[in-house]
């Protein structure tokens, strides 16, 4: 199991960022909804100092703030809103009183009918549309509380025709390329089509991860998994749009899904939301954590946890405890195996699926894996094996990247180029890294012809004698 931590004002210096590392962190997190592009950039390079300091690849996932629909503004900041009075959302740009307020997005005004519902402030109040017009939408507040500027508003009933990406989306995704994030993550994707452009920014770099945190998206699920690199599952909104019963298996669901796809699925929001004032999180949040595990994600994200809380190090350190314990329960390998992945009809697939199994069989200390783009690995990961994987690549694009799947120890190196130097420098780097000792039994996975992409082709069970010779990569 991995760990994705947000970095933010209580962590993005480098001492902390050293010490998150080496807590249980693999991959940070910056969200490009808060703070301004210098201060991200600082971020960025501490990471990278770090990560050379440590001589350990490491991700960095930049989250874009995507198009978060928000109530205009109060002329007093905020106002009471009584349970079963009505309430207005207009287009007019004077500052709103306890009977109406701007609502900035004019995509709703025409769209939105009669029984939907709109959510503000994380679903804190509910109201309901009663009148529908070209320039305001009458509601009735069937959960009233207080409303103050700028709140967030989702709309659970409706598929909002707005673009994935907004013009600040547009700068920050520029941005996180200059940089050379390895992760983008995409907010607020309802329909396949949404990661389109942002595939077209990109331009082939960096890895796309969509966020599943509308109702609407489960409608095309397969298909976005299918076009994304990734899956987060996004609990904050999605848990504001759904009933709070309906979360928990779907995100079981979208888990499933995304293994079985072969690609990585974070689970985030609120795991351990005490611990940004608390030295220790509830049972539950523990719980929490550990049924993720269970599920057989790829990784959990801390945010405010890390980001701004008071204990960034001490959340790392207990998520990272969590995950420890239950991967040493004896129910864990069969919980995770829950799951079908079936193999597709291909060599690499078959050799994949055969790693698990021959880990299943027989001692098996650690899988070598040598692989450039990462797809090998990919493959033998979804199958979750009892042995760890050790993964060489000379990308250090690919040793960023894969550092979010589960199970993988990446290291760049140089590219192997026969037989005899796969299995000398598989045995000399499972040593370095601790993978087994002498009599230990080790696989090894590649391809042949060596350094082309997506040719796997080759397993091979070799056994440490302990004296193999560490000579430089």
């Amino acid at each position: 199991m991995k760990i994705l931590a947000t970095l933010g004002p209580a962590s993005r210096d480098r001492e902390t960022i050293a010490m998150l590392l080496r807590r249980g962190a693999d991959a940070f997190r910056v969200n490009m909804s808060h703070g301004d592009h210098a201060t991200h950039a600082e971020t960025i390079a501490n990471i990278r100092a770090v990560e050379k300091d440590l001589a350990r690849p490491v991700a960095i996932l930049c989250d874009l703030q995507g198009p978060k629909l928000r109530v205009g503004t109060f002329a007093d900041g905020k106002v009471l809103l009584q349970h079963g009075a009505h309430f207005t959302f207009d287009r007019n740009p004077a500052p709103g009183d306890a009977t109406r307020v701007r609502l900035p997005h004019p995509e709703l005004f025409g769209l939105l009918q009669n029984g939907q519902r709109l959510l503000v402030d994380d679903g804190k109040l509910r109201l309901v549309v009663i009148r529908p017009e070209a320039d305001s939408i009458l509601c009735t507040v069937e959960v009233g509380g207080m409303i103050s500027d700028r709140k967030g508003v989702n709309v659970p009933d409706a598929i909002i025709p707005v673009p994935a990406l907004t013009e600040k989306d547009r700068r920050d995704l520029a941005f996180a390329m200059e940089q050379h994030a390895d992760w983008i993550g995409l907010s607020f994707v309802q329909r396949p089509e949404d990661l389109a452009e942002a595939r077209r920014l990109m331009g082939g770099r960096g890895a796309l991860m969509a966020k599943i945190e509308k109702p609407a998206a489960i409608t095309t699920l397969d298909e976005i998994i299918e076009m994304a690199d990734g899956i987060m599952v996004a609990r904050g909104d999605l848990g504001v749009e759904l009933n709070p019963e309906e979360v928990p298996p779907l995100q079981k669901r979208i888990i499933e899904k995304t293994r079985a796809c072969g690609k990585p699925v974070v689970v985030a929001t609120q795991m351990l939301e005490s611990m940004i004032t608390s030295p220790s999180p509830t049972r539950a949040e523990v719980s929490d954590v550990a049924n993720a595990v269970y599920d057989g994600a790829d990784a959990v994200m801390l945010s405010a946890e890390t980001a701004a809380g008071q204990w960034p190090v001490e959340a790392v350190t207990i998520m990272d405890r969590i995950a420890a314990q239950v991967e040493q329960d004896s129910t864990y390998r069969t919980r995770i195996r829950l799951a079908e992945t079936p193999a597709d009809a291909t060599t690499a697939d078959a050799l994949s699926a055969s790693c698990a199994t021959i880990a299943d069989t027989m001692p098996i200390e650690g899988i070598v894996i040598f692989t450039g783009s990462g797809s090998s690995l990919r493959r033998v990961a979804r199958e979750r094996p009892a042995a760890p994987m050790l993964v060489l690549t000379p990308s250090q694009k690919t040793a960023r990247r894969m550092a979010l799947l589960w199970g993988a120890h990446t290291v760049t190196t140089r590219d192997i180029g026969s037989f005899e130097e796969m299995i000398a420098k598989g045995k000399r780097f499972a040593l370095r890294h601790g993978f087994g000792a002498a009599g230990s039994r080790l696989i090894m996975l590649a391809g042949v012809p060596f350094g082309v992409p997506g040719s796997t082709n080759l397993l091979h069970v070799v056994t440490l004698t302990g004296n193999e010779l560490d000579t430089p990569n």
